[in-house]
């Protein structure tokens, strides 16, 4: 049963209703989708799309995006609605701020709802193309913006309402009618003229997925039927899909490497009393030049200068850092004096010689001069390193917040495959990919989990991937995507996990194969990189990807997120044929040739296969794919390459 079906509208003037819905027996969608009210003071009068209802709530909502997004999320986390539309403030107006709210709440986005609104749309008038509408899912609550005017509002629902029932049923978890629709899909033409003449493909979920059930080896696919899409792209829809995990507070000597969730303001100056800035003599100023006598005692860091006062024709020692005594008004450098009268041994000086007239202030940091009271000292959203925890130290912050790390385990997958430190059993290998992986991601700073080893059968994959999912964020498996009869993952993902495959198939080298998913278990969204087997493949994706998405999910600085990009000039004695698809070819950097940019040479062999090509591998040299026009890299030639280790 759907339960407390809300339909909330932002329109033109910023106010939104509520109309709790009754029931599912009452909340009736054919394919002509007519329902039997009207939606009051919204369309002024009866429509063809309205809601039968019972009561109504009225809340006042400006067009505030903060404000938005709190009564958002109050309606999907308090109230457990289950569908929420929005009406208006999806234009280009200054006020229109409903989807940036939007995006900012929901957990995973609906672009085919987007599409099909905005196609329909298009077709009754291009001002359409001027809309900016979000669809998307929080919880179990499924938002959708559509525009201000109630004719176009009426339009888009009913552009959409072929799949809003099982969309909703499918949120709810409302396995009967879900099995229902799944099995009527099953007589739909499926995705080739060979499959849709025997009626054998069988379809792991819904229709628009296209996972093949493994039992039928004849007839899996011989090709990807995933579109090939570019990088950026890949890394647009993988940073799209990482929220943030809120907030942890965390001793100051296990800060490093996270991201400030708090601005951090000083509760003292620094320095708290005037300091020297010099080794030399605390002096008056208005003594001038001339004989001064030293004060036995000395200013030294650390020690209580209110102690001793420096009258008119003496002096006092000081060291640099240490504070002013009292009396005293400026500090004569060391080298600026000399001794007159000193004891016997050495060890006292009883008067010196100021050289060089001092002036008030001379060789003092004034209270505060460095940090006042009541500064930020650091901002949030401020990564964490080293200089980073010595400011947070000096202004005595020993606990500070920071955004939570996500945890990652890490999943090897392959009948092949043995722990590296059991001895080498016939027929197998020893697994490098999860002890190479779990480094990587360690050396970011990361919380990182070992997921084991998966067999090539489903039983044993879909077991592993409860087990890692159970106690991760994200979970990285290597194996298992590409065409074989055993690579099994997708299938697992989407007939086990009802996961979104985003992508399963890039434009580069190593690492087309790479897939990226999302589900939701045990009540919390994961996200799942697919990455090859082989295990320069593993490497490569894992830096484009998986280290990213990580970042972005600790709010790192979008220039922090993806590996830094720097120009390089291609070395080497030949000449390197280029591949159709661009590749990552991995290299080292040398400086010593007097060139104006860095040399970027070759690790030798690049086959997937071969992890020695990581070995001294500091960048990724991105070799555009072969044209008709140009087929090799040419020592000299100049192009892009992604950091990957210290320099």
């Amino acid at each position: 049963m759907l339960k407390n079906l809300s339909l909330c509208l932002f329109n033109r003037d910023h106010r939104i209703r509520r109309f709790p819905m009754t029931p599912c027996n009452q909340f009736r969608i054919k394919l002509h989708l007519v329902f039997t009210a009207r939606i009051p003071h919204l369309t002024g009068g009866r429509s063809n799309f309205s809601w039968r209802r019972e009561g109504l709530h009225r809340i006042i909502v400006p067009d505030e995006k903060n404000i938005i997004m709190e009564t958002l999320k109050r309606l999907c986390d308090t109230d457990k609605m289950d569908l929420i539309v929005t009406s208006g403030g999806t234009g280009f107006s200054p006020r229109d701020v409903t989807p940036e709210a939007t995006k900012m709440i929901i957990e995973k986005e609906a672009p085919g709802l987007v599409l099909a609104m905005l196609k329909g749309s298009l077709e009754v008038t291009p001002t359409a193309m001027l809309s900016r509408p979000v669809c998307g899912i929080r919880g179990s609550t499924l938002i959708i913006n559509t525009p201000g005017s109630p004719k176009a509002v009426v339009e888009c629902l009913n552009f959409i309402k072929p799949s809003l029932k099982h969309a909703l049923q499918l949120l709810k978890n409302d396995l009967e009618p879900v099995k229902v629709t799944h099995d009527a899909m099953q007589s739909l033409p499926s995705l080739t003229e060979a499959a849709s003449a025997t009626g054998e493909m069988r379809y792991s979920c819904c229709k628009h997925k296209v996972e093949l059930d493994p039992e039928l080896v004849a007839r899996r696919h011989r090709e990807s039927p995933y579109p090939m899409i570019a990088v950026e792209e890949a890394q647009g829809k993988v940073l799209e899909h990482c929220l943030s995990l809120g907030d942890v507070v965390k001793p100051l000597q296990f800060a490093l490497g996270q991201v400030l969730a708090e601005d951090v303001y000083a509760s003292d100056p620094l320095p708290p009393f005037p300091a020297s800035v010099k080794d030399g003599y605390a002096v008056i100023a208005s003594d001038g030049i001339g004989k001064r006598l030293v004060i036995s005692e000395a200013s030294i860091c650390g020690s209580k200068p209110e102690l001793q006062k420096v009258q008119p024709g003496w002096c006092m020692r000081i060291n640099t850092g240490a504070p002013l005594p009292s009396g005293a008004d400026a500090v004569v450098m060391v080298e600026h004096t000399k001794v007159l009268e000193c004891s016997e041994d050495g060890k006292t000086e009883h008067a010196i010689e100021i050289l060089k007239t001092p002036h008030a202030g001379a060789e003092i940091r004034p209270i505060g001069s460095d940090i006042k009271e009541g500064d930020i000292v650091l901002r949030k959203g401020s990564c964490i390193g080293p200089s980073e925890v010595g400011i947070l130290a000096t202004v005595g912050k020993t606990d500070v917040k920071v955004y939570r790390s996500p945890t990652v385990a890490v999943l090897s997958t392959g009948n092949e495959l043995q722990i590296y430190t059991e001895k080498l059993i016939p027929g197998r290998i020893r697994d490098s990919n999860q002890p190479m992986l779990m480094s990587l991601l360690s050396k970011q700073g990361f919380n990182v989990k070992g997921g084991g080893i998966a067999e090539d059968n489903l039983d044993s994959l879909v077991a592993r991937l409860k087990s890692a999912l159970s106690d991760a964020d994200i979970l990285v498996t290597t194996g298992g995507v590409s065409m074989g009869e055993k690579d099994l993952l997708r299938y697992a993902l989407t007939s086990h996990f009802d996961a979104t495959i985003h992508f399963a198939r890039v434009n580069m080298k190593p690492g087309k194969p790479t897939t990226f998913a999302t589900c939701c278990f045990e009540g919390k969204n994961k996200i799942i990189f697919g990455l090859p087997g082989n295990p320069v493949s593993a490497m490569v994706t894992c830096h484009l990807y998986v280290i990213p998405a990580c970042r972005k999910i600790m709010n790192f600085p979008y220039s922090k997120i993806l590996p830094t990009k720097i120009r390089v000039k291609f070395g080497g004695p030949q000449p390197v044929f280029l591949d159709p698809r661009p590749e990552y070819h991995r290299a080292y950097l040398d400086w010593s040739g007097g060139s104006e940019l860095p040399v970027a040479y070759s690790t030798g062999n690049q086959l997937s296969s071969r992890l020695l090509s990581m070995h001294s591998a500091n960048v990724l040299v991105i070799l555009p794919g072969a044209s008709k026009s140009i087929n090799k890299a040419e020592p000299g030639s100049i192009f892009d390459a992604l950091i990957i280790d210290t320099l």
